[in-house]
Formats: structure tokens, sequence, C-alpha cells
């Protein structure tokens, strides 16, 4: 019953465009706008899909005070214990939540995005999901509330999966790196273009890419202007709808 009322209203929200529960779907989020006149505030958001860590762009965090939700997959928790202590020495700062057990795009059908495999069925989000918040709880972390898939991508019946399984699903209004494969000067311009209430993608497990230089600049300028820095968890009432893929 949950999933039909799910489907229901998200297809009221959106258009008959969305009516296909299985059609490729990758919601946006946004914070509530700002209160105070000329204010502008935004949630970073960074994506540890698996290998290392970016220390460039967590060494600016610490030292500039910029707040941030990391969603972090098992595979990328098992490799960055030592990482994971600094975020964990800096509650004021992270926070941390659920990007999948194995990094495998939550759709329950069989498809490929970005050439990656997704997880095909029901049963197999589920089991991204809990095993994702799974690693989360035995790394000692507290209890997730958010959830942020592979790629973003998800099919509006996944969705109501994982709203099911207790999460919210995290979408993004800005993508700051193109999955990390920008140039260091596109991203910079494209974090500087951050407006109030824009939540930004990026990704932080890809330290020999330059893009991530590109986004500590794009994120000094930002403080820089007196832009605000909001983790998902500060903020009641942000609000997502979703959007088609091409």
């Amino acid at each position: 019953m949950r999933l039909v009322v799910f489907l229901a209203l998200l297809i009221a929200a959106t258009g008959t465009a969305y009516a296909d529960p299985f059609r490729l779907v990758e919601p946006a989020l946004r914070l509530p706008a700002s209160t105070s006149p000329g204010a502008v505030r935004v949630a970073l958001t960074l994506d540890a899909c698996g290998g290392g860590t970016d220390m460039r762009i967590l060494s600016a965090l610490v030292e500039n005070r910029i707040p941030a939700t990391i969603f972090v997959t098992g595979i990328w928790l098992r490799r960055n214990a030592e990482v994971l202590a600094v975020m964990k020495a800096h509650p004021d700062l992270f926070e941390i939540e659920n990007h999948g057990a194995r990094h495998v795009p939550a759709i329950d059908r069989p498809a490929s995005v970005y050439g990656i495999a997704a997880a095909g069925s029901a049963e197999a989000v589920g089991r991204e999901v809990l095993g994702g918040a799974d690693a989360l709880r035995a790394a000692g972390l507290p209890e997730p509330r958010w959830f942020r898939g592979a790629t973003a991508k998800y099919t509006p019946t996944a969705m109501a999966r994982i709203e099911s399984l207790g999460f919210r699903v995290a979408g993004y209004s800005l993508n700051a790196d193109g999955g990390s494969l920008l140039g260091a000067a596109q991203t910079e311009r494209r974090v500087e273009a951050a407006r109030d209430s824009d939540v930004v993608l990026a990704h932080i497990n890809q330290p020999k890419h330059a893009a991530g230089g590109g986004l500590v600049a794009g994120l000094l300028t930002l403080k820089a202007r007196g832009v605000g820095f909001a983790r998902l968890k500060d903020v009641d009432g942000a609000t997502w709808r979703a959007a088609g893929t091409p």
C-alpha cells in the first residue's frame, strides 16, 4: 500500500511523464530558501564511492571550517580508516551518510548506467541500501538517514523501496565535478555559480583528478563571498522533485 501511495504522489507531483514506474529519474534536492535578505546558503555533499581520499578537499574543509555531508560506501569505509578517524574527530563539520554497500546503482531492473551494472531487482536494491547502512553502523557511525545511490539515478519504484526502508533519497541541484571527470577550471566555475538553496554534488574519492583542486578553489571563493554552508541534517524542509533523465 505504501508503494502505491508513494507512486501516486510522485506522478501527481511530476506529471504524467513519470507514469512509467520503471523509467529512470534523477531526483533534485534543494534547501529551503534563506530567510535573511541577500543571504546565500548551500549544502555541500561529497560522494566517497571507493578508492582513496582527496586530502586537498578534506584538509580545506577542516582548515576553513566548511561543513559537508559525506556519502560513503562500504568499500570506501574499509579502505579509509585513518580518514574516517579525521571525520569523526570533527562531528561539527562532517555528517556521514549512506552511499550503498558496493556502489551499485539502486535501480530495480536490469540496466547499465555509465558502464555500471544496476542492482537489477527490488531485493538487490534493498541489499545495497541496508548493506551500506550496516557498514556505517559497524564503523561506529551514527544511524544514517539519507541514501544516495551510485550514479544518483533510480526508478520511481526503487525510490519507493528506499523510502520504505526508512531513508530519504538524496538528490542534488548542482553537479560540480561531473563525476570527478571535469577539469579544475570548469569545476571551479560550476561551484562559484552556486545559488541560495543549492545542494552541491562532488566527489572526494579521486585524489589524482584535477576536479578536486577546482572544487577547493570554488568553495574558498564562496566562503570569501560570505556564503553559508549547511549539512543536510541541519536543515528542515529540504525539498525534492523527480527530474527525468535523457
